[in-house]
């Protein structure tokens, strides 16, 4: 690498043996005596199926510096960023005169404001979701348009619920109304198509077996980067290249724990506990922000009628059963306890973010994250005043540190025409919205 300008290119790539490692953004890379640039804007869409415990969810006061609610407690420490949303409806989730299917409708509706076709075959169709949106305008030049992750197996196709195609399930981002993102859920995947890995299948297997790092075969071109930096810069360097190996350690951790899976063209394997396997999708997208691979990701926590029992925290039971408590109030603190476990996972993403510096900030400062559920309650299948969070700040337009309550019949699509409008994406209607959704930027 031969550098002969002042500052580096933005879109710096090392490349080496079967691997290509985009940079972050470094000092080097703003021009001398220019302030620092500011960091690139960024979204991230967290669902998480089978609705929640409203009663604990709802924040009990409204307006400025609200009481948070025990769901909501881990959001805390950015209670100064987060925007809770009541009364804010999912109406394109309803039934409208299908017979069943309220769990494969209600996620691809949380972000599209389409009533999904109900068909089992290959002609699933919904609405482009706002994901997709924000990435074909702040993603034009990145290395991926988008990241879909998820934790839950999305292998089943053909029909799984009420005569609704399994893509509805498997799927909360559209990229078209016909063209559904099945997200994906084996951590070395995700890796190798952020960082390469390997140009065959038995190349990727050897490197894994070895204990190889794809880091291994770019140490000449890092020792070359690393001369030229400064001391700032060589410290940021080293610590984006410690959480790449950490990630793939931890990859390799959960590959030798499921030994017993065949393996295919790449190794397969999954951490054991939810909370290990959330925290490592998210690292996964926190490392395709810092080295600017995307900057728009989704990530299903949790999916719809989902049968994952969460024995960590002392709940054998499943997720959807759980659900369907039945109003039983001691159903219901498990449900709680679960519904406030997926908020401190969320936690965890927004603690990384905020400590990763990026331009003029941090990560969490450039980035905007929309958390929630397609149903309100799920014993009901309700899709009526369903969870909303917003993460975000005056970077973005937004003021936190609010409960904002709407009336009743307010669509969640004016939530969604508001956020892309914070994009640059300007549109009249989207979905079924009535308009803008006031007091986002304050009163």
């Amino acid at each position: 690498m031969v550098i002969t300008k002042l500052a580096l290119p933005r879109r710096t790539f090392l490349r080496g043996m079967g691997a290509t490692l985009a940079l972050p953004f470094l000092d080097a890379m703003v021009p001398a005596l220019s302030a620092r640039a500011p960091g690139a804007p960024r979204f991230t869409a967290v669902y998480v199926g089978n609705g929640a415990n409203m009663f604990d969810w709802t924040p009990p006061t409204e307006g400025v510096g609200f009481e948070l609610s025990p769901t909501l407690t881990p959001l805390e420490p950015f209670r100064h960023r987060t925007l809770v949303f009541t009364g804010l409806d999912n109406f394109p989730a309803t039934d409208q005169g299908d017979s069943g299917g309220q769990h494969p409708r209600a996620a691809p509706a949380f972000m599209s404001a389409v009533h999904p076709k109900q068909t089992e075959g290959a002609d699933v169709q919904a609405g482009t979701t706002i994901d997709q949106m924000i990435a074909a305008r702040i993603c034009r030049d990145s290395k991926l348009s988008s990241l879909e992750v998820s934790v839950d197996r999305n292998d089943v196709v053909g029909a799984c619920d009420h005569g609704y195609a399994c893509a509805y399930m498997n799927s909360m981002s559209w990229k078209t109304p016909t063209m559904p993102l099945p997200a994906e859920t084996n951590p070395r995947f995700v890796f190798e198509r952020l960082f390469g890995g390997g140009d065959t299948p038995e190349e990727r297997l050897a490197r894994v077996r070895e204990d190889r790092s794809i880091l291994d075969g770019l140490s000449r071109e890092i020792a070359t980067l690393s001369s030229t930096l400064g001391g700032h810069d060589r410290a940021k360097l080293g610590e984006y290249l410690g959480a790449i190996r950490d990630v793939e350690q931890r990859i390799a951790t959960a590959e030798s724990s499921n030994s017993d899976f065949e393996i295919p063209d790449r190794p397969v394997g999954v951490p054991e506990t939810f909370k290990a396997y959330a925290e490592l999708m998210f690292d996964l997208q926190v490392l395709a922000f810092q080295a600017d691979i995307t900057r728009v990701t989704s990530f299903m926590m949790a999916r719809e009628n989902i049968n994952r029992s969460y024995t960590e925290i002392g709940l054998p039971e499943v997720h959807h059963s759980m659900s369907h408590h039945g109003n039983n109030p001691d159903k219901m603190k498990d449900f709680s306890t679960l519904n406030t476990y997926h908020v401190e996972t969320l936690a965890y993403y927004l603690t990384k973010l905020e400590s990763i510096s990026d331009g003029d900030g941090t990560l969490l400062d450039h980035t905007v994250i929309l958390y929630g559920s397609g149903m309100s309650d799920g014993n009901t299948h309700n899709n009526y005043s369903v969870p909303v969070v917003v993460i975000g700040g005056p970077e973005n337009g937004l003021t936190g540190n609010r409960h904002l309550v709407y009336p009743k019949g307010t669509p969640l699509a004016n939530l969604s025409l508001s956020l892309v409008e914070k994009f640059g994406v300007h549109v009249e209607t989207f979905g079924d919205s009535t308009g803008h959704l006031p007091l986002l930027s304050g009163v």
